[in-house]
């Protein structure tokens, strides 16, 4: 087994990511594929009327808000890992916020609803909206990813990631 061959099973040991190697190192997640209906009857209605019908919760509403520990913010509909706890800040805004993602976890596209043009970010893996990314955020990056609290769940560090909602 090669190094690339060892980091790649390394990382969907550790991360529980279903990968697909490409080309360079790089890697793509795996595309789950359900009904509205299907995530209606598994998800909370709050969290799923964010993730799958793009609503967005009061700020300052989420305890996620508030959260400094240690750990892995994952999709709250198919257990996905999106952020590092590294990579969240205070960004007075009342959504939690990140100025990086995981590698491949998410997918933009830009958003009219406001009139003003956004850019969206959904799960790379079922879909699920998770927020919009804007260009206020700190160093290294610049950004700031605005969650809504509702399309995450925190696993503490040291906790066992759950297994991708199949």
């Amino acid at each position: 087994m090669n190094r690339r061959q060892s980091l790649y099973k390394i990382t969907r040991i550790v991360a529980g990511i279903a990968l697909l190697p490409l080309a360079k190192g790089a890697f793509a997640v795996t595309a789950l594929k359900k009904s509205k209906s299907e995530w209606k009857k598994i998800l909370p209605a709050q969290s799923y009327a964010v993730l799958f019908e793009e609503a967005t919760e009061p700020p300052g509403s989420s305890p996620l808000n508030n959260e400094k520990r240690a750990g892995t913010f994952i999709c709250a509909a198919c257990n996905l890992p999106l952020f590092k706890s590294t990579q969240k800040y205070d960004s007075g805004t009342g959504w939690p916020s990140f100025f990086d993602v995981l590698p491949d976890a998410v997918e933009k596209h830009r958003d009219f609803k406001m009139i003003l043009p956004r850019t969206e970010y959904h799960c790379a893996r079922c879909g699920g909206h998770q927020g919009h990314v804007f260009d206020d955020g700190p160093k290294p990056t610049g950004l700031r990813y605005c969650n809504n609290g509702l399309a995450l769940q925190f696993v503490p560090a040291g906790d066992k990631l759950p297994e991708l909602r199949t």
